[in-house]
């Protein structure tokens, strides 16, 4: 049941963010005077609809989108003689460019609103201190550090030597460590295949082990998680959670751009265990989203813990959405601006040397790049959906 609740959520979100998206186009169109005929959450039949003045409002039956009719959004629409004048495409540059970016402008907006109610709300994440007290034995020796255990996987060197939950290990191999750091550093200067020595407190008792180390990934594993003390969340005031939210878009709209420079590099590895080892390799499509909402509300986190992941796949699912519609491609936003900037700099050196305005651009000519670039990005999303669904990514344990 948390499973399913955290994929709802998500789609829930997903609604909402596509509604607000198609919302900074409405709201700008109509307060620029333009004629808006449809507001739609879905594509397909329709299940639901009202008319409010000249627009329509309702939902279709595949909600995989939504779209908003503005008349005349290209010059290829046939035009009503009564309408022309509010036509899109005839009104000034200014005024069409706000309307292609308000929808973009509105997913970060969304996702700023967001980011600060988190930090007011619930408190910005205060790392705590890994100790050497044993948090979790693994059960297995895993084929890398991201892999979950599988069936035939070994026993971890932990659980074979009898380390429990609890034990705070008090040396290791000879040599005292008072940290998780020491201790690590520790377990990385043995070999693999070595039986080493490692003393704990066990109920105010000492307890001797001797666990031979195995390998996971070329590396000395010895399968044990560090309990963590001391870790939480602050809340901050309105001027830090609007200087962290300002931070966390910046880093966000920076990682969705190596993720997308890395990702023709990590097809080939999509169906593979490393799929998650690259930055590419983690892009997914609304299915693997909606898969790690699920996997946010089935885990054992606590409640602030779950929200503050949900937020933050809810945040970098608008920030993606706005980076995504800023490529200068039709049909994405950002190729109808640069359409705009062409026109507004085809019109200045026309004026310069004296020779009318060239007008507006000739859509029709743009059409075959259009469609190879909507079936690249179908094609893609196809891929990842397959991927999500064959080899999903998991959240880190």
């Amino acid at each position: 049941m948390s499973f399913l609740l955290g994929v709802v959520l998500f789609v829930a979100a997903l609604l909402i963010s596509v509604m607000l998206h198609e919302a900074g186009h409405l709201v700008t169109a109509k307060r620029f005077g333009m004629k808006a005929t449809q507001y739609f959450v879905g594509f397909g039949p329709t299940l639901w609809s009202r008319r409010r003045g000249e627009t329509e409002y309702g939902i279709k039956a595949v909600l995989l989108g939504g779209f908003v009719k503005i008349v005349g959004y290209t010059p290829l629409e046939e035009i009503d003689p009564a309408d022309r004048p509010r036509a899109f495409y005839r009104q000034p540059a200014g005024r069409r460019a706000v309307v292609i970016a308000g929808g973009v402008v509105m997913n970060f907006a969304f996702a700023f609103v967001l980011l600060m109610l988190m930090a007011m709300a619930i408190g910005l994440h205060v790392p705590g201190t890994a100790t050497t007290t044993v948090r979790e034995v693994s059960p297995c020796v895993p084929a890398n550090a991201k892999a979950a255990c599988s069936r035939g996987d070994p026993p971890s060197p932990a659980a074979a030597a009898g380390l429990r939950e609890g034990d705070r290990v008090i040396s290791f191999n000879g040599t005292p460590v008072r940290n998780w750091d020491e201790l690590r550093h520790a377990i990385a200067a043995s070999r693999p295949g070595r039986t080493v020595t490692v003393v704990v407190d066990r109920a105010r008792a000492r307890v001797t082990l001797r666990p031979r180390l195995a390998s996971s990934g070329g590396q000395p594993f010895l399968g044990m998680s560090a309990r963590v003390v001391g870790e939480g969340y602050e809340r901050v005031g309105p001027v830090g959670a609007a200087a962290f939210a300002s931070r966390a878009i910046g880093e966000t709209v920076g990682g969705i751009g190596r993720a997308l420079a890395d990702l023709p590099a990590a097809v080939p590895h999509l169906f593979s265990e490393d799929r998650a080892s690259t930055p590419g390799g983690q892009v997914g499509s609304v299915v693997g989203a909606g898969d790690v909402s699920g996997q946010i509300f089935a885990s054992d986190s606590s409640w602030q813990d779950k929200l503050v992941l949900y937020l933050s796949l809810v945040v970098s699912l608008n920030i993606f959405l706005g980076a995504l519609n800023v490529i200068p491609i039709l049909p994405l936003d950002g190729g109808h601006l640069a359409i705009v900037a062409y026109e507004r700099a085809r019109a200045l050196l026309a004026r310069l040397r004296g020779r009318p305005d060239p007008g507006t651009v000739d859509v029709a000519k743009l059409m075959p790049i259009t469609y190879v670039a909507i079936f690249l990005l179908i094609g893609l999303g196809l891929l990842l959906i397959a991927a999500d669904l064959v080899n999903p990514l998991r959240l880190p344990q």
